[in-house]
């Protein structure tokens, strides 16, 4: 029987050759010299994983405004300098056989910190590099600093934004774009009933706190190419039990936007959990959020990606036979193994070619 894993999806005009990708992930190593600018760093980090055999790659968050990164040291689409360096990496990627998609994302108030690997940790100063965050509430996120509350027309703001930094993604060559609406991030901040407690048009009820990522959906469908899948990251729920209706009522809610995104044009949703609520109590294992995705899938009859501890590729396959999702997103096991799916097509007897430059190997030399 033929791997799941190892097998085509297709959203519109694009065609991706398996179903393990890799997930977003923040490398935060630009410069305060050129901010926002990936250079070589992000150019082998994300070569490892196409040499290796990735089918689509999703880069890390790249902010839509200078004051949307998580950090000083983000990577950006917000300006035409940001492009080249794009550019030169898809290209790569390209070349190397695989799909690259671009995750535009706007930290809201959770942007302006260090990254978890520096000294310091928290808020960064302003004389330090950093910035006064906004969010959709003057509410601060646990210790970090209270962000701006942002008007209306900033509110409003916030698609065109996205819109922009979508075409410089076409410019720059990418064959996707995810909206990162998960994570706590500025557009999770607006749907979170736990955060959301505006009362104008984009506050006081489901609907109106979906408004803003809705309009911004509408944005970028309408920029990118007919043939170009829109993907959004949801967060299923924050585990929090203060969430009207507790699990339950996050589940719901998460259900009726994924609804309201296919609607509109959303090709996949990308299903993950947690970000608004600091210190939530989340029940960590093998998988723990697959559920979610498949509730999502199942209910809407959108193509839904699943994340987190999927590490195996035996458990992945097992995610895909029995329907929890179309697509399983990797992170950690891949920065340990970027050669991962070689391994697993080992393990699960499918025949993955090498780039030409490996070639020489074989499966009796390696595993």
């Amino acid at each position: 029987m033929a791997s799941l894993l190892f097998g085509p999806l297709t959203l519109r005009g694009l065609t991706v050759a398996g179903r393990a990708w890799v997930s977003p992930m923040c490398q935060y190593s630009c410069t305060p010299e050129k901010p926002g600018v990936v250079g070589d760093w992000h150019l082998a980090h994300l070569q490892a994983f196409a040499a290796g055999g990735a089918p689509m790659i999703l880069t890390e968050a790249s902010a839509v405004t200078a004051d949307g990164r998580i950090s000083p040291w983000d990577a950006g689409l917000w300006g035409q300098e940001h492009v080249e360096g794009w550019a030169r990496i898809t290209s790569l990627i390209h070349a190397t056989g695989s799909r690259i998609g671009v995750q535009l994302s706007h930290a809201g108030r959770k942007g302006s910190t260090y990254p978890p690997f520096h000294e310091r940790s928290g808020s960064v100063a302003e004389e330090d590099g950093g910035w006064t965050t906004r969010g959709a509430t003057e509410a601060p996120f646990g210790p970090l600093a209270a962000p701006r509350g942002m008007t209306q027309d900033e509110v409003a703001a916030v698609p065109a934004a996205f819109a922009a930094a979508a075409r410089r993604a076409v410019e720059a060559g990418f064959d996707a774009v995810e909206l990162h609406a998960a994570h706590g991030y500025l557009l999770a901040q607006f749907l979170s009933p736990l955060v959301n407690d505006r009362a104008d048009a984009y506050g006081g009820s489901d609907e109106a706190r979906a408004r803003l990522l809705l309009e911004t959906v509408e944005a970028v469908r309408a920029v990118v190419p007919d043939g170009m899948p829109v993907l959004v990251r949801l967060s299923a729920t924050d585990w929090s039990p203060d969430a009207p209706g507790g699990l339950e009522g996050d589940l719901e809610r998460t259900v009726q936007v994924s609804r309201w995104l296919a609607e509109r044009g959303v090709d996949l949703v990308d299903v993950s959990s947690g970000g608004n609520v600091p210190d939530p109590q989340i029940p960590v294992g093998p998988g723990y959020q697959t559920g979610f995705a498949a509730r999502v899938g199942t209910e809407v009859g959108v193509p839904v990606s699943t994340v987190g501890m999927i590490t195996q590729a035996r458990q992945a396959e097992l995610v895909l036979a029995t329907g929890q999702a179309d697509v399983v997103m990797m992170a950690r096991a891949l920065l340990a193994d970027p050669r991962w799916w070689h391994r697993a097509a080992h393990e699960l007897g499918h025949d993955l070619s090498w780039v030409p430059q490996y070639a020489r190997v074989s499966d009796r030399h390696v595993y």
